[in-house]
């Protein structure tokens, strides 16, 4: 498709091009830091009211220190240094020191366990791991698995970072009621974080490609399910914030109040909840615990958000929560969706009661991740990922011939080519030829492009129902039983089925005070869409499973197809 076609879309002012500069991922806040040394960084808010403070200059100082004491310890340009945190300052700390200097961040989720963790530390072959006392439990369980020499690892805790007025018995009551470990490990060596903070060695200014040089590992499944680590240059990184600065010219340059609740150790927190507000010197308002509603109002409301970048699942939990009318939304200027389908009736709700506008985006931990937007002023449409953001090309391709570009309103393969797509999977160059092809990304989404230039995301090429030779596509149907008035939430599944193949099964999470019936949502989904796409069978679920990030796992669903109890 010719790019004048979105590029017609664009705001005034947005250029179509935007130059990258050759910088690496720290200098860019390294200049954050020179314009606002004063400013709040990060908020670490245990609860609304209850929170440290670090400035930009402070923030900066910790960097340069954890830094000196890294190089310290032998760690050199080119390591790798895992992060098996959960959204903290020690995560921020570290992960800038390490790029700093010139190590590559292995991004690990805290919630791993068993094989989870094992296998992104031997893959990455990393140097070392930083962590929580909360978490090391779990690294103490596989350090056995772990070749020799092990990675060093650094162990903060929570209470380094606690208001004075939280007393240690208190915190750790709550960490124990949360059914966390606040105790030391006995089986691992680890150094305390604050002794490596204490470095006085200054850091060595390492010299960075950022075209070349990997910033991060993000893992992910991809296209085929099987784990592999994207390499992210510092050129993807920078770049893709860039792009994102251009997208929302409104925002005020060391003004901005961003909620940072979204999983850092995800490409989505990484970017959009962590680089990008740095860099442009808003405020960090971080939290610890995985994303609750209760606490994302109540965080809102206390330190006056203007940026809340979340997925789906968040704003629709914020905005069926009971305090959500009785809570201060008015500060709430834009959010920005990512990681799973946005549909019309949870961005019309949540519109209406912030006043901020929500949009929904599009992107992978392969490029960085945000590829796509739906523009902040002007014209949008609510239900799609909305048209390409700066210095980004797009086009639909066969499913099964690349090659081969459809046209308006057909479904194949969404194809992506920009500066911030990946360089490649680590140590997997089978599969990175298998998705990277003449610099385009082939990024395993079905989508449709309309005469506009706005994407629609069909499914994912694996999670496509074949009912009796008709394809469905699970977000369809779920935008339809989303617009039920007793479903909270939803998520459709294929099964087998004896008659056609495969057929619709639907999860479905009842609106409290509600009890719909099978038949009930069966007849609604089959009144307004074709009936072969109905969800032949419901089951009725206290929760859906979701990563740490709010995704929902359909595959997850598909191992477990009885989560709970049928409701008859």
């Amino acid at each position: 498709m010719d790019r004048s076609v979105w590029l017609a879309s664009y705001p005034a002012g947005i250029p179509s091009e935007i130059t990258i500069p050759d910088e690496s991922v720290p200098s860019m806040l390294e200049k954050a830091v020179r314009k606002f040394p004063d400013r709040p960084a990060i908020v670490f808010a245990l609860r609304p009211g209850v929170h440290k403070t670090r400035t930009f200059a402070q923030l900066w100082a910790d960097i340069e220190s954890f830094a000196g004491g890294l190089s310290e310890r032998g760690f050199v340009r080119g390591d790798r240094l895992a992060l098996f945190l959960p959204n903290c300052p020690q995560y921020v700390i570290a992960y800038f020191a390490a790029l700093r200097l010139g190590l590559t961040v292995v991004q690990v989720s805290p919630l791993y366990i068993g094989d989870d963790l094992v296998k992104p530390l031997l893959d990455s072959r990393a140097k070392g791991i930083v962590t929580l006392d909360i978490f090391s439990h779990n690294l103490e369980a596989v350090w056995g698995r772990l070749p020799d020499p092990k990675p060093k690892v650094f162990l903060g805790r929570l209470k380094e970072e606690a208001p004075f007025l939280v007393g240690l018995l208190f915190l750790n009551g709550i960490l124990r009621k949360k059914g966390l470990d606040p105790s030391l490990p006995r089986k691992i060596p680890f150094e305390p974080f604050p002794k490596v903070l204490k470095s006085r060695t200054q850091a060595p200014s390492a010299t960075i490609d950022p075209a070349k040089d990997v910033a991060a590992f993000q893992y992910t499944g991809g296209t085929t399910g099987k784990p592999k680590a994207a390499m992210l240059t510092h050129r993807n990184l920078v770049a893709n914030v860039l792009q994102l600065r251009e997208w929302d010219r409104k925002a005020q340059e060391g003004k901005e109040v961003v909620l940072s609740v979204i999983p850092l150790f995800h490409v989505y927190g990484m970017t959009v909840a962590m680089n990008y507000p740095l860099f442009y010197g808003a405020t960090m308002i971080v939290n610890p615990d995985k994303p609750e509603p209760k606490m994302a109002l109540e965080l809102i409301s206390r330190y006056h958000v203007t940026e809340f970048p979340g997925v789906p699942a968040l704003y629709n939990a914020v905005n069926n929560h009971p305090i959500a009318t009785q809570v201060d939304l008015k500060s709430v200027r834009m959010c920005l969706s990512g990681s799973a389908p946005l549909t019309v009736e949870i961005t019309k709700k949540f519109e209406a009661l912030t006043g901020g506008r929500l949009i929904e985006g599009y992107g992978l931990s392969e490029t960085s991740p945000v590829t796509h937007a739906n523009p902040l002023e002007g014209n949008r449409k609510v239900g799609s990922i909305g048209v390409p953001v700066p210095s980004t090309e797009m086009k639909i391709v066969g499913s099964d011939d690349p090659s081969k570009e459809l046209g308006v309103d057909e479904v194949g393969e969404l194809a992506v080519r920009g500066p911030q797509v990946m360089l490649g999977y680590w140590n997997q160059p089978e599969e990175t030829a298998m998705v990277l092809k003449d610099g385009w990304f082939l990024t395993g989404d079905l989508a449709r492009v309309d005469a506009e230039g706005f994407t629609y995301i069909v499914d994912r090429k694996k999670d496509m129902i074949l009912v009796g030779g008709f394809n469905v596509y699970p977000r369809e149907v779920e935008e339809v039983l989303y617009q039920h008035p007793d479903v909270l939430e939803a998520a459709v599944v294929g099964v087998a089925d004896d008659r056609s193949g495969e057929s619709v099964k639907a999860f479905v999470v009842r609106k409290p005070g509600t009890n719909p019936q099978a038949p009930d949502i069966i007849e609604f989904v089959r009144s307004r869409i074709a009936h072969f796409k109905a969800p032949r069978s419901v089951e009725f679920v206290e929760s859906l499973p979701k990563t740490m990030v709010g995704k929902v796992l359909r595959r997850e669903l598909k191992k477990q197809p009885s989560l709970s109890p049928p409701t008859k």
